[in-house]
């Protein structure tokens, strides 16, 4: 991905109409199958499903979240997530409501445009589903993260459609440096930056 070709970054929340992501979020949703490691993902659940409660309290959702999280971001064969990273997005973006909705139509957990659904053959309503949500969201913030080399403050500014601006990248980070840390790399060297290194990049 990191040779694909992106237009001027546009504003606010149209910037997920970039053409080259379709295929990207098509191949999410078509690779719905979870390839976690069953020990880190056992320390992955016993470190984030205390956090979760304060957000989410019906235990089947709460696991239903950290599963589908930690599965899109380990996907093999792709560059990885910091799976900490996302679940700040979720917080950031929805506080993990599915049925939150923004002032410009992004639905979900991971506030994903409308438009998605109807070009990959999918029901609007599914954005409000956990595990469509998340792949969606999870594929449109790995394009960035590969087109941007991994500098994970200007994928999520053109993720939130914010590039040139600091507050929705720093408030992510601070949220992911702070609370939702600690099982990133899971005492393996990790091949994406950690929340250090992330919270000291300018």
């Amino acid at each position: 991905m990191g040779s694909a070709q992106l237009p001027p970054a546009p504003a606010g929340d149209i910037a997920q109409q970039d053409p080259q992501l379709r295929a990207v979020v098509q191949q999410a949703i078509s690779q719905a199958q979870c390839f976690a490691d069953r020990f880190d993902s056992a320390v992955w659940y016993q470190l984030m499903e205390p956090k979760l409660r304060r957000f989410v309290s019906d235990d089947a959702e709460r696991l239903q979240i950290l599963q589908t999280v930690y599965c899109e971001a380990h996907r093999p064969g792709l560059s990885a997530l910091p799976p900490g990273l996302v679940m700040a997005m979720l917080e950031v973006e929805s506080r993990f409501d599915p049925w939150a909705v923004s002032s410009a139509g992004a639905v979900g957990l991971m506030q994903v445009m409308p438009f998605w659904p109807e070009q990959l053959g999918m029901r609007r309503y599914e954005l409000t589903h956990v595990v469509a949500n998340i792949h969606m969201g999870c594929a449109i913030l790995r394009f960035y993260m590969d087109y941007e080399h991994h500098d994970i403050r200007r994928a999520l500014a053109r993720y939130n459609g914010s590039v040139g601006h600091r507050d929705y990248p720093d408030h992510v980070v601070r949220r992911w440096t702070t609370y939702w840390n600690g099982a990133d790399d899971l005492g393996r060297e990790p091949s994406f930056p950690t929340p250090l290194t992330a919270h000291l990049r300018p």
